[in-house]
């Protein structure tokens, strides 16, 4: 109901208007969204088969609600997107704290206002975006601020005694009557304040002091939790999670597509950056399995999780990357290689828990790890797998040749003693030129994509010469500038190593 003009009592009655519950006014626009096909969450990618239709249910259920998952999975955003269910206005008496029902009033100040001024009692209407309230639990967090207490400086200004109900000052959950209240990080908040909403949650009642009040509150709760929370900080009383009807798992992005459909639309990257930078789909999907990979890592806590804010701020940095250097260089447009994704360490390290043998190897070199693993898998979906090339071998001279290694070429121009710097800061041009001094780098791109124009075949080149690094068929080393590129055998002479892996040289087939 949306009638604006009407301002008092009798002219709602006079409307038609009738009561509803906060919960069956989401459950009855539900409804509609989904006869007429509608999303109800719009922008929460990757649930529309899991999370999304079990919120559904408990939202046709009538049920508060309890959404389980580690960090950076959409709990608070399901949450505050609910709030699109509700009716856009609803009246309220007027100066009312707690947004009294005109029809149904339950605070001291609404039924004396009504008993005092009838059907001339004013109401005003109020916006479905004012009707939701959120709190993250925290240790300090108290009774009072949640339900409520005596105010002493409102009893003294309007003179009342300490007896009187007027004195009460509302905590969060009242003044979120008739709306949707959200308590972030359940597991975090004290034992004894969990206890506190019991009555609430199941009889509507609050209790403030030494007040007998009977409040029935009308309120959709949704609690949001973290497993590591829940199973190491702290926990949810029995009792409380009893009276929280449906709870509800949530998950990070199954797939490489999610994944990717998030990061892009959550990226914040302006008009200007976009024109500058081009962005292939290479370097995207590189950043994205970075986070697949730290999910999986045996460094990183996985009780922790690794969010999809990892890799938006990464992509992030990655083209801020590029446009930096484009415009040092004077360049007009750029793209994003490979090299510039040691800009994005900085966003891996700020965003993973390391367990004891992580902290060990260290936050910079496990990220480094991590963004070599995301390489190495991404290679094999766009050249040939050198693992499965190493380790194939002839039981004989007089055997029949197995198909020509592609990559022979490249390894033997490293080991004929030469060597590959990238500058971090080098003009595409330079970079381009850069590439195409190892011998059979150009000849194995153009085998597999001969359609690339100039700059994706580049970037392929740069692709590879780290793809071929990941599995430990030549050197790759970060030095200030630069990224060096060199044979796999002298760079570990030159480094003095004492011991050597027999896989690393037991490769003829790239002799």
């Amino acid at each position: 109901m949306n009638n604006k003009h009407i301002t008092t009592l009798g002219e709602l009655k006079a409307a038609g208007y009738k009561p509803k519950s906060v919960k069956e006014e989401i459950r009855t626009n539900l409804v509609t969204h989904l006869k007429a096909g509608e999303s109800s969450f719009e922008g929460i990618i990757g649930y529309e088969d899991s999370v999304i239709p079990d919120t559904e249910r408990a939202l046709l259920s009538r049920h508060n609600i309890l959404f389980l998952g580690l960090r950076g999975q959409a709990k608070t955003r399901l949450a505050r997107q609910m709030t699109s269910l509700l009716d856009e206005y609803i009246p309220v008496i007027a100066g009312s704290e707690i947004n009294d029902d005109p029809l149904k009033p339950i605070s001291k100040f609404a039924k004396d206002l009504i008993a005092q001024h009838g059907d001339e009692t004013p109401i005003h209407w109020i916006h479905r975006s004012e009707r939701y309230g959120e709190k993250l639990a925290t240790p300090d967090v108290s009774v009072a601020d949640l339900i409520g207490d005596i105010d002493p400086i409102k009893a003294a200004n309007l003179r009342l005694s300490f007896a009187d109900e007027m004195v009460i000052h509302y905590g969060i959950i009242p003044r979120s009557n008739r709306g949707i209240f959200v308590i972030n990080e359940l597991p975090d908040l004290q034992a004894r304040i969990q206890v506190a909403l019991f009555n609430i949650l199941e009889e509507g009642d609050i209790q403030i002091r030494g007040f007998k009040l009977r409040m029935p509150l009308d309120i959709l709760f949704v609690f949001t939790a973290n497993p590591e929370d829940y199973t190491n900080r702290g926990s949810i009383v029995t009792p409380l999670k009893d009276r929280i009807e449906s709870q509800i798992l949530t998950h990070y992005p199954k797939t490489l597509e999610h994944a990717l459909a998030i990061t892009e639309q959550e990226a914040d990257i302006n008009d200007e950056q976009s024109a500058r930078v081009m962005v292939s789909d290479l370097i995207k999907k590189l950043i994205e399995q970075v986070a697949f990979e730290a999910r999986n890592n045996e460094y990183v806590d996985k009780k922790s999780g690794v969010s999809a804010r990892l890799t938006i701020s990464a992509f992030e940095n990655a083209v801020s990357a590029a446009e930096r250097r484009a415009i040092l260089n004077g360049e007009k447009q750029t793209l994003i290689w490979v090299s510039d994704l040691t800009a994005i360490i900085p966003s891996i390290t700020g965003k993973i828990e390391l367990v004891y043998e992580g902290e060990q190897e260290g936050p910079f070199q496990v990220s480094m790890n991590l963004l070599d693993k995301s390489i190495r898998s991404q290679f094999m979906k766009v050249f040939p797998n050198p693992e499965t090339l190493k380790k194939r071998r002839t039981s004989s001279k007089e055997a029949v040749k197995e198909e020509e290694n592609p990559y022979k070429p490249i390894i033997r121009w490293f080991d004929a003693g030469h060597s590959l710097d990238l500058l971090f800061n080098a003009t595409d041009k330079d970079k381009i030129l850069t590439l195409y001094k190892v011998d059979g780098l150009h000849a194995l791109v153009k085998k597999y994509f001969p359609k690339a124009n100039e700059k994706e075949t580049a970037l392929l080149m740069e692709f590879v010469l780290h793809g071929l690094s990941a599995y430990s068929l030549i050197s790759k080393k970060v030095i200030d500038n630069k990224i060096e590129f060199k044979d796999l055998v002298g760079s570990m002479v030159n480094l003095g190593s004492g011991s050597f892996r027999e896989e690393d040289f037991d490769s003829e087939d790239f002799s």
